[in-house]
């Protein structure tokens, strides 16, 4: 299984979030790629040049089906199989605690939608905050559904004092948004300095969708 091109597709997103340098300094997070309704691979939890024989396989219940998966990776299934249950059309999710991202789960503070990757990469909406719990703890999971449920359309959520989850088609559009997500994080940080982000005129979105149609037609 870990020849699948799933994992090849998983292992390559780990090492693009590492070249875009928006990990943690611990390299510390965990990615996973749907491989049908009811399982998933998953990365052990420290994912610095990973490859394919690390990934394990696991039911979207809970259960590892094939592969080992240290305490510290076990606590996090839950966390994953919960938004495969909720959103069937995810393909993959990663899991990080980018810095900047990071700094406004530890706020708190939903991050607004002010910069174009983010309407272009799946997130043209602000990244809610899912209240705190421990890690994979059944407080955390249904603080993550509830989210889920009341923001249908969110691709991603900030786990308050934790870190950022991001969702999407596969794992490159998954990677992508969250670079996406924490140059946002960034920009909004330093633009408090000089007066504070501003939103995008009304539209802004249809006129994104528009630029990228032409392009493609």
């Amino acid at each position: 299984m870990t020849e699948a091109p799933e994992a090849r597709q998983l292992v390559e997103a780990a090492r693009q979030l590492f070249v875009a340098g928006v990990m943690s300094h611990s390299g510390h997070a965990n990615l996973s790629v749907r491989l049908d309704a009811d399982r998933f691979l998953l990365t052990p939890g420290f994912v610095r040049d990973l490859e394919p024989d690390q990934l394990a396989t696991v039911s979207v219940d809970g259960q590892v089906l094939a592969g080992e998966l240290r305490s510290v990776s076990a606590e996090i299934i839950t966390m994953h199989g919960v938004v495969y249950r909720a959103r069937p059309h995810v393909g993959a999710i990663i899991h990080t605690h980018s810095p900047a991202a990071t700094a406004f789960a530890v706020a708190h503070r939903p991050l607004p939608c002010r910069t174009e990757p983010m309407l272009r990469f799946g997130q043209p909406e602000e990244v809610p905050v899912v209240p705190w719990g421990p890690r994979g703890s059944d407080v955390s999971v249904r603080g993550i559904a509830d989210v889920l449920e009341r923001r249908p359309t969110t691709a991603a959520v900030l786990l308050a004092n934790h870190g950022l989850l991001v969702f999407g088609p596969d794992a490159a559009a998954a990677g992508h948004l969250v670079v996406a997500i924490e140059e946002s994080a960034e920009a909004e940080i330093a633009a408090a300095a000089i007066g504070g982000a501003v939103d995008f005129p009304a539209g802004a979105l249809d006129a994104v969708r528009a630029s990228i149609a032409r392009v493609s037609a």
